[in-house]
């Protein structure tokens, strides 16, 4: 197996110039750095991580705790992490936290004793827990899909990346109003949630600026998952009067709300209009075709890691949030024709 001594033979360099090259840790001349790249490539050196890190303090290694990694778009907001830490030469640790506070701090922490670099996090209802540790332990955490609230929290601030919730709710409920809805009903996500804040704030605003009043029967947590939504969309469809149309605030709970409605015998859009939060590869595959807000989220999860690496690279610097936008698609189930996506 080659070693960092053949590679500086090959180049024509000194064993510190290689190391230089390979850490980070100087400048090199760049025809310098050149031949010592070529040279790598060609006797096919592999740099030993482990010695590396014990050098830089560094292992070029991220934490990702994601809930439900099973759900499509965190399946791809994984994809975006994960290609843009490769770009970037870091690995990925992964831990599924299931939403639930107690075991987030401890898959957290596990993550953290494995010298992840920084972590990436997706937090829960309640992260008080995660917070703590995670500003006690001064660890370098961006917040994904969910921000965190420090006056709630009494945390220290953090990066967030996230996309925005409010507009684009308020414009499915406003689109629903336009086509002459008037019993305009959601399917929530789970309580807690700064996404579930959100998008039933977007809700009120849709409703408030289509004159129409808010009636909170007509808003029910669906839980952010398939089963409780279905519960919840059954709940709605027994008020009298029953709403004409139906808002699902997350990909999971539309499937919960679809079966619902199949038991229930009711076609969309013929007896109730659908509109939902979240795209996924097979809701244009539904007949009719689902109306949505697409989240970027293999963008978001791209975004998040270049957050990240800019925090490792100035940790004194001032914590951000991003947004990102979010597109309207327009296809069928909301009642009317087809007109595409737009911005």
């Amino acid at each position: 197996m080659p070693t960092m001594a053949d590679v500086a033979r090959s180049a024509g360099v000194s064993v510190a110039t290689v190391s230089h090259v390979l850490n980070g840790t100087r400048p090199v001349l760049p025809h310098t750095r050149q031949a010592v790249l070529d040279a790598i490539d060609e006797l096919g050196y592999t740099p030993n991580t482990l010695a590396r890190s014990l050098v830089t303090s560094r292992t070029r290694s991220i934490g990702l705790a994601v809930s439900a990694i099973t759900n499509p778009y965190f399946t791809e907001i994984l994809q975006g992490v994960e290609a843009a830490a490769l770009q970037e030469g870091y690995s990925l640790l992964i831990a599924d936290p299931h939403d639930d506070p107690g075991h987030e701090r401890k898959v957290v922490q596990l993550l953290h004793e494995r010298r992840v670099d920084g972590m990436i996090v997706a937090p829960s209802a309640d992260p008080r827990e995660l917070v703590a540790y995670l500003g006690r332990q001064a660890v370098p955490t961006v917040f994904l899909d969910r921000v965190v609230d420090d006056r709630t929290t009494a945390a220290p601030c953090f990066d967030q990346v996230c996309a925005e919730n409010t507009e684009p709710m308020t414009r499915l409920v406003t689109h629903l109003a336009g086509l002459g809805h008037r019993r305009i009903a959601l399917v929530a996500g789970l309580p807690g949630l700064s996404t579930t804040d959100e998008r039933i704030t977007g809700y009120r605003h849709g409703l408030a600026s289509a004159g129409l009043a808010h009636d909170p029967r007509l808003v029910v947590s669906g839980n952010s998952e398939s089963a409780g939504a279905e519960r919840a969309t059954a709940a709605l469809l027994a008020l009298r009067p029953a709403p004409t149309a139906l808002v699902t605030a997350n990909n999971a709970m539309t499937i919960g709300a679809l079966r619902a409605l199949r038991d229930l015998g009711l076609s969309v859009p013929g007896d109730i209009a659908l509109c939902c939060f979240d795209d996924f590869a097979w809701a244009d595959l539904f007949s009719p075709r689902l109306t949505v807000i697409a989240q970027p989220s293999r963008d978001i999860g791209a975004r998040a890691v270049r957050v990240l690496l800019d925090r490792l690279a100035t940790p004194d610097g001032p914590a951000r949030t991003v947004r990102l936008p979010c597109s309207f698609v327009h296809r069928t189930s909301c009642g009317c024709p087809e007109k595409g996506t737009d911005s």
